[in-house]
């Protein structure tokens, strides 16, 4: 920047500033610049032409004026014409007035406009910086018309110096981000990526920052990046803090610039292995210099250190394919769970709520359950409060389900008003889920209307009722348990209302009991009624009326309570009106009449439950991130659900009450088939989305489909307009499958259109059939697809998803492959030593045995093998090999028609990175695929 000459100090406004400064009161200051603004008024309309010196004088008052709250009606054409000055001071000036002052509509624009175009081309870049600066601050439609197709040529020109390179970046990513209609796409988008390579890291920075937002909208254009944003961060990692002496911020290299490469990284599936070795090494060196002691006690040293590392595992997150580096970045996160900084341990809960839905971490964010409940009885900071219980809520499965409720149901007694209605819905999802016994979740419930019956919302007591009515093994203690509540003294109103409602329907089961006789358990529903609101007295009439029919022996006593004043003249006419049509009911319809109106209520159609979907919407609108929240759950444990029923076109299996509460239940469903042939018409809808062949399969969909092999829940696919989520759950030759479709774009889905594909090879042994979903997906929200499979007979393929769908006009059209694979089918089998190995003999036909041996593609870690092993389906069998290196499993594949027995052995050569794999079955075909699959996975 050019040095301000002595004779740039403008006095005047120095004496002005004072003067105002000076001022008793806030009348004198208002007469002071009225003063001054008549000056400069009569200053530019006078007939003597000003120099620069002095329209620069007079507009830095008006912009002081201005930043003191009062309007300024002129000056902007004086403003203007100090941009055609050739003197940096001056057209400084001109260009901070109009940024702050020119309205993106002012009829000044085509001038200033013109003022740029000079000052661009000037090449002087002094003089491009402050247009650059301008066009960002303004920022108008107009202006960004006249230059998105510039800045990118200024941006790539081999001649343009760095300081120019970073304003021209940053002004770039202004106009895409105000307009990014206007900003093309061209030849420019293959240079600017080679700028990662920059030898000037502020323009690397800044280049950085315009990629990532491009690559947000646009990523195959930038794909190259990829390599670069790598490499660049390895050159970053790997430096000393001397090596980057102008980039080294308190003892850490570069944090900015690795942070944004690392958010850049993000906007991509993981890389080749090639790269995405390098880039495992920068993220353990990441980790590891964690670890190593501070080498500043100054908070920027720890602030700046952490900002890289929680980045890092941010990508390690979104990437979910290296078990050692999630394993390694839950451990540090554990760490910082305890840290004295309260703003450590809340990103620390925060990021562990995400690797709480991994399957390779899942175990890991476990171990950490005690420091988490400590976090919860004994942080001061409310915000860290409720990540905590986030946290729980994301570790919890069936092996911590009632440690974890306890604590929450404990927690509850004195959380905070604001979190408390999402602690209860999280409660009741996860006693719903997690019920092994229903007894449980019944006390459960009871505990959570008593503790919090404020925030406990219908949809959480009708869910009770639900699950009470369709389980029969649960309904005579539901009855006793609710009738020993209600003799409180003090009872909730919601308690009243689940009490009434199961008393009326089950009453009978423990009517046998003196304690609990009819009328003992009508004069204590009774004993409420005074007490409880409109809504909650019209329940309970219901119930008195099914009483008649239950307890023909109470029924003069609640006739006379029908009878009285105060139900056939009540002033509410809901309970006038039920207290006289059941008091003629009871009055004049015979015994059969009565049993015939008041029966008890069948069973609940299974549903779509509104309790999750209650959590969201407290949470904030639905959003894609729900895709992320699925939890780890062990195929063979599909909680709450009886043995499914043999699923064919017109019958399937009923979908669990827990599975409901989740939301997913099943609707009716549609078999799924290919997109009709146009070969039996010559006329074919040239408009139609329906017309169009289904696409070959999206890039990384087989990498994608590896991973599923051994898991059931995440993230299938994931591009710039679209997230597919998967959880799915198999019992013997049964599963159910449920689709996450996430619309990424604020833009709204049309015609959605997703399909399950299978080829004429694959339909006669997999039998799928769907439910169809809602043609339009909103901006930012998410539909469910379920699908429920039946395996016929062991087969190969696996079939196809094809979405279609319009996003802004334009046909999107894209394939995966949907991971149903043959080990879905598994059913683990516990066998001794001499058990196993006389089965491994009787299968020793060359036809029965296919054995692999293959180098290792990931590290060899015997935790992470065992976990491949259980989540392929098959039982893990601990000691029965004499070597205790070799992993042993055996299992049983079902399908409709057969039961396929499966033997395998793994044995690792750690020195030479090999495995050797050994799958003996009965059928050759099934011996194959199963080898292919589990060959995969190491």
């Amino acid at each position: 920047m050019p040095a301000v000459s002595k004779g740039d100090g403008m006095r005047g406004l120095a004496v002005f500033i004072s003067d105002i400064r000076n001022c008793k009161s806030k009348e004198a200051e208002i007469k002071r610049i009225n003063k001054e603004l008549a000056n400069i008024r009569s200053k530019f309309k006078g007939d003597k032409a000003l120099d620069g010196y002095s329209k620069k004088k007079y507009v830095c008052k008006l912009l002081f004026i201005f930043l003191l709250g009062h309007d300024i009606d002129f000056g902007h054409m004086e403003a203007v014409n100090l941009l055609s000055s050739n003197r940096y001071t001056e057209k400084q000036i001109g260009y901070l007035f109009i940024s702050v002052l020119v309205n993106s509509n002012s009829e000044l624009i085509r001038l200033i406009n013109n003022a740029i175009k000079n000052d661009l081309a000037s090449r002087n870049p002094t003089f491009m910086g402050l247009a650059l600066h301008c066009i960002a601050n303004v920022c108008s439609r107009e202006m960004a018309e006249a230059f998105a197709g510039e800045i990118p040529k200024i941006l790539v020109a081999g001649d343009t110096m760095d300081s120019v390179k970073q304003s021209a970046a940053l002004c770039l990513l202004r106009l895409y981000r105000t307009s990014p209609d206007l900003v093309p796409m061209g030849d420019w988008t293959s240079r600017v990526v080679h700028l990662l390579n920059d030898q000037h890291l502020g323009v690397v920075t800044a280049a950085t920052s315009l990629i990532t937002t491009l690559a947000q909208k646009n990523p195959e254009e930038f794909k190259t990046s990829v390599s670069l944003a790598v490499s660049r961060l390895s050159r970053i990692v790997t430096s000393a803090s001397t090596d980057l002496q102008d980039y080294t911020y308190y003892f850490v290299p570069a944090p900015w610039l690795s942070v944004k490469l690392l958010r850049l990284l993000q906007c991509y599936p993981p890389p080749d292995p090639a790269v995405r070795g390098r880039l495992t090494e920068c993220l353990e060196t990441i980790l590891n210099k964690a670890q190593e002691p501070p080498k500043s006690k100054k908070v920027q040293h720890s602030n700046a250190k952490n900002a890289v590392l929680f980045e890092a595992i941010s990508l390690i997150i979104h990437h979910d394919s290296e078990p050692n580096l999630l394993v390694r970045a839950c451990n540090q996160l554990g760490q910082f769970l305890q840290h004295r900084e309260t703003n450590l341990r809340y990103l620390a809960l925060e990021s562990m709520c995400t690797l709480a839905s991994s399957e390779f971490s899942h175990e890991a964010v476990k171990t950490h359950i005690e420091t988490v409940i400590n976090a919860l009885k004994t942080e001061r900071d409310v915000s860290v409060r409720q990540r905590a219980v986030d946290l729980l809520y994301a570790m919890c499965d069936r092996s911590n389900a009632q440690q974890i409720v306890a604590e929450m149901l404990n927690y509850l007694e004195t959380a905070d008003y604001s979190i408390r209605e999402e602690i209860v819905l999280k409660v009741a999802i996860l006693a719903e889920k997690y019920a092994v016994d229903y007894t449980w979740y019944v006390d459960t419930i009871l505990n959570l209307i008593r503790i919090a019956g404020d925030y406990v919302s219908e949809e959480v007591w009708y869910r009770v009722i639900q699950i009470v009515i369709n389980r029969d093994d649960v309904q005579g203690y539901a009855a006793k348990t609710v009738f020993e509540a209600l003799q409180a003294p003090a009872c909730h109103e919601n308690l009243v209302k689940v009490g009434g409602y199961i008393l009326g329907e089950f009453g009978n089961l423990i009517a046998g009991d003196p304690r609990s006789s009819p009328l003992i358990q009508f004069n204590l529903l009774h004993s409420k009624f005074h007490l409880c609101s409109v809504p909650t007295r019209a329940l309970l009439l219901s119930t008195y009326i099914k009483f008649v029919n239950l307890f023909p022996e109470i029924k003069t006593t609640i006739q006379d309570v029908l009878r009285s004043d105060s139900q056939l003249k009540n002033a509410d006419v809901e309970l006038q009106q039920r207290a006289v049509e059941y008091l003629r009911l009871s009055t004049i319809a015979s015994t059969d009449i009565l049993a015939t109106v008041l029966e008890e209520m069948p069973p609940f159609p299974e549903r779509e439950s509104s309790i999750l979907a209650k959590l969201k919407k407290k949470k904030g609108p639905g959003t894609v991130t729900d895709l992320e929240e699925i939890k780890k759950e062990r195929s063979s444990d599909m909680n709450g659900s009886a043995e499914p029923a043999s699923v064919n076109a017109s019958a399937v299996s009923t979908p669990s009450p827990s599975a409901d509460l989740l939301g997913l239940g099943a609707a009716p469903l549609t078999n799924s088939a290919p997109p009709p042939s146009s070969s039996g018409s010559l006329l074919v809808d040239v408009f139609s989305d329906s017309a169009s062949a289904v696409a070959p399969l999206a890039p990384g969909s087989d990498d994608n489909f590896a991973r599923f092999v051994c898991k059931n829940n995440g993230v299938l696919f994931e591009n710039q307009l679209l997230q597919i989520g998967l959880k799915s759950e198999f019992r013997q030759n049964l599963g159910r499958m449920f689709i996450f479709y996430g619309n990424k774009t604020s833009t709204q889905f049309l015609n959605f259109t997703p399909t399950v594909i299978c080829s004429d090879d694959l339909q006669p042994s997999l039998n799928l059939q769907t439910k169809p979903v809602d043609p339009t997906v909103d901006g930012g929200a998410q539909v469910q697809q379920v699908v429920n499979i039946e395996c016929v007979s062991d087969f190969m393929e696996a079939p196809i998803l094809n979405i279609q769908f319009r996003y802004g006009g334009t046909f999107q059209n894209l394939s995966v492959k949907l991971p149903i694979t043959l080990n879905k089918f598994f059913q683990p089998t516990e066998m001794s030593s001499q058990d196993f190995f006389q089965r491994w003999k009787q299968l020793s036909n060359p036809k029965q045995e296919v054995q692999n041996i293959f180098k290792a593609k990931h590290p060899m870690d015997a935790e992470i093998t065992k976990a491949k092993i259980i989540g392929f389906g098959s039982a893990l069998l601990e000691e029965v090999d004499p070597n205790p290196a070799n992993f042993v499993g055996a299992g049983i594949i079902h399908t409709k028609t057969t039961q396929i027995g499966c033997l395998l052995r793994l044995e690792p050569n750690l020195q030479a990175q090999m495995y050797r794999l050994t799958l003996r079955t009965s059928k050759e075909a099934v011996s194959q695929r199963l080898c292919e699959l589990l060959s995969e996975q190491f």
